[in-house]
């Protein structure tokens, strides 16, 4: 069996605590490998080796730190099919998908090859007679990412590459589920020359995560998850001095509108809300139909599309529209929910229990769900299922449909599909989410944007990578001076003021 250890300081390493946790393909359910898990001395070894490494790379100039991340791009550009299937066969998603992951993480790392831009800071000549002022953008120290599951790559590249890019160096903890990508992307940057211990990667669960949160060394935590575990990364972090950012759950809606076009709405529905299994923060999982003419119609063409679905592993050949879960308890859990939905009352119109599919011994494959006439007081409507689950929602007005959405805890990514610039100008300005799309199910910004949610979605002010990514891992300083002329010949006791 294949064993997976830690990215220390250059190298792997196989640590301390002696634990493993199996790793497993869900497409057949066999084991993949075995994965060690760092107890604290293996993580504070790892926060060690980067605070070696922080005072030089600090002082590297941001041009030579941005070749890094040249060299680093294209060694992954080289060696892309072979990190999707890595993704592929942990994860269970597509093969196309996975690549589409990797193509937007590389555009962070294309972002942040920009950093002798990005961190120019500002200048202001004679704020006072002879007195100059200006900010300089300057690095933490030592930063840690935790990464979720269902972006083994992309999420990741959220992180690191704009962290170590403004002069940090970083600790990456991604999921015990999918580690091979983030160990394979640290050895393609100790390839690209990346100076060791700028960069490490610490496989394990919470042991690990407590120590990241609260090590006096490290400066700031980067996290991507559930809401609950977001809630107890921030509070713990801010408890202990530390910037955070954590990005939560989600809930997002996609208005229909009567005038929206109906093939462009199923076709852009479909992918929003199965693709990747629904294991995605970015998923639609409610659709909110304005007139019951609008959702018959939707809901029986949903259910015909569903029909020509096909389901299995990720790696097949010719590729499949959705893969399999990424674990057998996850799939139960979907499982859970949709039994839920049909207990509160909601029309179950495709039950993805039942699909040939699904009922293999083998993998952790469940068909897409879908439900009608769902309801906000139902927990199937409340609560984040992250799985192939797509609920139905019948609003009378666009009003109706706008104070549902913005009634909802979550406000992460939300969707409107209509001919008309009105009514999509009044829901980009007054629905309560923080990414918007027209006329686009997944508005997933560019790198050179920020991503992040409202509300229960996102914990800290600051959203991930594009303009707030630099803020986030840099800190301000502002310098004003006065070069003097002569010597002054007595003290002055006023307040300075610029005249």
């Amino acid at each position: 069996m294949q064993q997976l250890g830690h990215f220390i300081n250059g190298s792997q390493v196989s640590g301390q605590s002696g634990r493993t946790s199996a790793v497993y393909n869900p497409a057949s359910g066999a084991q993949r490998l075995e994965l060690a898990m760092a107890d604290a001395s293996d993580t504070r070894q790892a926060i060690e080796a980067a605070a070696a490494a922080f005072p030089d790379w600090s002082k590297t100039p941001a041009v030579v730190r941005a070749r890094y991340l040249f060299r680093f791009k294209a060694l992954l550009e080289e060696r892309r099919d072979e990190m999707a299937e890595l993704i592929a066969r942990e994860h269970g998603k597509v093969l196309s998908d996975a690549r589409g992951e990797i193509t937007r993480g590389l555009e962070v790392v294309e972002f942040a090859c920009g950093i002798p831009h990005l961190q120019k800071g500002e200048f202001s000549l004679n704020v006072g007679r002879g007195v100059d002022a200006n900010s300089l953008m300057q690095p933490l120290g030592v930063c840690a990412g935790i990464s979720p599951f269902n972006f083994p790559a992309m999420v990741p590249m959220w992180m690191f590459p704009i962290a170590i890019a403004c002069g940090n160096t970083f600790i990456m903890k991604p999921s015990e589920k999918d580690p091979s990508a983030p160990m394979l992307m640290a050895e393609l940057l100790a390839e690209a020359g990346l100076p060791d211990g700028v960069f490490n990667v610490v496989n394990g669960a919470r042991e690990a995560v407590d120590v990241l949160l609260t090590d006096p060394q490290i400066q700031a935590v980067s996290f991507v998850g559930s809401t609950p575990i977001a809630e107890h990364i921030y509070a713990t972090a801010a408890a202990h001095g530390k910037r955070c950012q954590a990005l939560g759950g989600a809930k997002n809606h996609m208005m229909v509108m009567p005038d929206a076009d109906p093939e462009q709405v199923v076709s852009s529905l479909m992918g929003a809300a199965y693709g990747s299994a629904g294991e995605r923060c970015m998923s639609i999982s409610v659709a909110v139909c304005v007139g019951e003419q609008v959702a018959d119609n939707l809901v029986g063409q949903l259910k015909d599309a569903i029909g020509r679905m096909t389901i299995g592993p990720g790696t097949a050949d010719p590729e499949p529209d959705m893969g399999p879960l990424v674990t057998q308890e996850h799939r139960d859990r979907v499982a859970a929910y949709i039994e839920l939905g049909a207990e509160e009352g909601a029309e179950l119109v495709v039950d993805g229990r039942q699909h040939e599919v699904s009922r293999r011994e083998a993998g952790y494959f469940l068909g897409p769900s879908l439900f009608d006439r769902v309801t906000p007081q139902m927990r199937i409507y409340q609560e984040e299922i992250f799985g192939p689950v797509l609920v139905v929602v019948r609003a009378e007005s666009f009003d109706e449909a706008l104070a549902l959405i913005n009634r909802h805890e979550y406000g992460n990514g939300t969707a409107i599909f209509t001919r008309d610039g009105d009514t999509a100008r009044q829901f980009e300005e007054n629905v309560q989410a923080g990414m918007v799309g027209v006329n686009v199910p997944i508005p997933v910004p560019m790198a050179f944007h920020s991503f992040g949610g409202w509300k229960r979605s996102l914990f800290g002010p600051l959203h991930m990578h594009g303009p707030d990514g630099v803020r986030f891992f840099s800190r301000m300083k502002t310098v004003t001076r006065r070069w003097p002329t002569g010597l002054r010949n007595s003290a002055d006791f006023s307040m300075p003021t610029m005249q």
